[in-house]
């Protein structure tokens, strides 16, 4: 086998792994309301039945991926698959919410060993910068269309098995994925002797588990302020903490110098705004095709099939643009396309045909783009020796821009439901018709039928008006990192053509 095909299989190898762990972001999109109903999740236990998994994935990325410096990265990612393969049985037949959230949580872990691993092995793999640059943006296209794509495998899933099946299919592609990588990766040296920081990683845990508990928080239609401020705090004084230690550290999990590098932390905003745009609004779209316009799992996944697959052609695309472009400029024109997207996306919400589609297109062309972009700044603009942290770096933005997109706009969608959602006096429905619209739609099968039928109503109108709100706010967001990505390349002056040594 010779050196080129062995490189290109490597990437293959790591892409299957990878498209295994942004698909378990999205895939219970589909399977959510499903679950819900058959577990008879609350409302609190279906978010963190989704935010587990991005919450523990984001916490511990750092502490992985200065572990596979350490150990090396064939090692942590081999490790990896191998729980990521036992916690997917385990969520496949979890009898209840609680267990199903812990083995989600088992599942962050499994994919926190290998998604360091999968861009690190990519960084050393290819020394050439123009075939780095393909192989990343093939890394991003499955990155973005993989998320994409999880509601999609979650539809067709649940249109013939049960809920347990979109995490049973993990097994069999984890399994092929072991052998050829234990056949196939190079074995490489360990690139770092440094210690590996469990007291930094569980401080970060703690701090993104606060701060998720503080968004949801303020997001209530009656929040507590004393909780508010708790959980706050928490997460103030774990960040503090955080921070103090790796100033102090020989051996940090974030050298914060990185951050001095313009491109670097333009990279960084960059791949948090875009995983909000895209974890945040999929979510909320989705549940909106089934729960208010009525589709089928199968059906809200082949509605949604347009943006995974133009995320998937505008990866290696921008890939092969960077070297003229620059990762800047791709990066603006990303994220102002996706404005433009979501704009359009609550315009033509209830319009079938060629809007929709050309909507879901251009969102996905855009995520698609942006994400590329951003891998190729924040991995070309740190030193080989730091190729592990940067890797960590760059994916706890996307899973952080995950969590943050499910907690922040999903909060918004349920504060906005709840404040949208009047019922009429004389209308005897259960006050659990407000919390969530899958709880109305569930105290709807027990009651007579024009009081049912009202109460439905009641639950599609303000879910809709919720739906607007998250689309607003999540423009707002992405119009706001767009004009930060510009004026920190209008501050870096002169050297805007250092980024990966092309124009930016």
């Amino acid at each position: 086998m010779t050196h080129t095909t062995k490189k290109w299989l490597t990437l293959a190898i790591v892409s299957m792994a990878l498209l295994l762990i942004v698909v378990d972001m999205t895939v219970l999109y589909t399977a959510l309301p499903t679950l819900t109903h058959d577990l008879a999740a609350s409302t609190s236990a279906k978010l963190w039945i989704i935010n587990a998994y991005t919450v523990v994935v984001s916490g511990l990325l750092l502490g992985m991926g200065a572990l596979g410096d350490r150990v090396g990265y064939r090692r942590m990612f081999v490790a990896g698959l191998a729980v990521f393969g036992l916690a997917s049985l385990c969520a496949a037949y979890a009898p209840t919410s609680g267990a199903l959230i812990a083995a989600r949580a088992l599942l962050g872990v499994g994919a926190s060993m290998m998604m360091p691993a999968t861009l690190a092995i990519i960084r050393l793999t290819f020394t050439d910068d123009r075939e780095r640059a393909v192989a990343i943006g093939v890394w991003a296209s499955v990155a973005s269309g993989g998320a994409a794509l999880g509601p999609v495998i979650g539809g067709v899933l649940l249109e013939y098995f049960w809920w347990g099946s979109v995490f049973l299919i993990n097994v069999p592609v984890v399994v092929l994925a072991l052998v050829l990588g234990l056949w196939l990766l190079p074995r490489q040296r360990a690139t770092s002797h440094r210690p590996w920081d469990f007291i930094g990683s569980v401080q970060v845990l703690a701090a993104l588990v606060c701060l998720v508990l503080t968004i949801k928080e303020f997001a209530k239609y009656a929040p507590s302020a004393t909780t508010a401020t708790l959980t706050g705090t928490l997460a103030a004084v774990a960040m503090f903490f955080f921070v103090r230690r790796q100033r102090r550290s020989a051996a940090p999990l974030i050298d914060f110098r990185l951050f001095r590098n313009p491109y670097f932390s333009g990279g960084v905003i960059a791949a948090v705004v875009a995983s909000v745009a895209l974890i945040g609004v999929e979510l909320v779209f989705s549940q909106r095709l089934q729960l208010v316009t009525g589709l089928t799992p199968l059906q809200a996944g082949l509605a949604i099939l347009p943006l995974p697959l133009a995320a998937f052609v505008s990866g290696p695309v921008a890939g092969l643009m960077l070297a003229r472009l620059g990762s800047r400029r791709i990066i603006l024109l990303g994220l102002l396309t996706t404005a433009l997207a979501l704009c359009g996306l609550a315009l033509f919400a209830d319009v079938q045909g060629p809007g929709k589609l050309g909507v879901l297109v251009l969102l996905g062309l855009g995520i698609g783009a942006t994400i590329t972009a951003a891998s190729n700044a924040i991995m070309n603009n740190a030193p080989v020796e730091h190729a592990g942290m940067a890797a960590s770096i760059e994916e706890v933005s996307y899973e952080l821009g995950g969590v943050l997109g499910i907690a922040l706009l999903g909060s918004v969608l349920s504060s906005s439901y709840t404040a949208a959602m009047v019922v009429p006096e004389g209308l005897a429905v259960p006050s659990s018709a407000s919390d969530g619209i899958d709880a109305a739609l569930l105290a709807a099968e027990t009651l007579p039928t024009q009081v049912a039928s009202q109460l439905v109503t009641l639950a599609h109108t303000a879910f809709d008006q919720a739906f607007f709100a998250v689309m607003a706010v999540a423009v707002l967001i992405v119009v706001a990192a767009a004009g930060s990505v510009a004026a920190l390349g209008w501050w870096a002056g002169p050297r805007a053509t250092r980024i990966e040594g092309r124009a930016s």
